[in-house]
């Protein structure tokens, strides 16, 4: 997937845990990490202010663009 989800950077710039974070944002362990890890399909837009709130950050410092490359947008097909 193009999008990357850079909350891990973030939290470390932060000095931030993982618990720390989920408690800020009030969101389970289980899906901050799966939102941490890159394997989230999706994210609210609450989710990302708050997130956003709590890190001191802006949306495009958690969300980066990365473009597929033609050959590996070939080998999904």
């Amino acid at each position: 997937m193009p999008i990357i989800v850079n909350v891990d950077v973030m939290m470390a710039r932060r000095k931030m845990s993982l618990t720390e974070l989920a408690e800020k944002v009030d969101l389970t362990l289980a899906n901050l990490s799966i939102l941490k890890t890159g394997k989230a399909k999706a994210i609210r837009f609450n989710t990302l202010e708050a997130l956003c709130r709590a890190l001191d950050c802006q949306p495009g410092d958690l969300l980066e663009y990365v473009p597929q490359t033609e050959s590996h947008q070939l080998d999904s097909i």
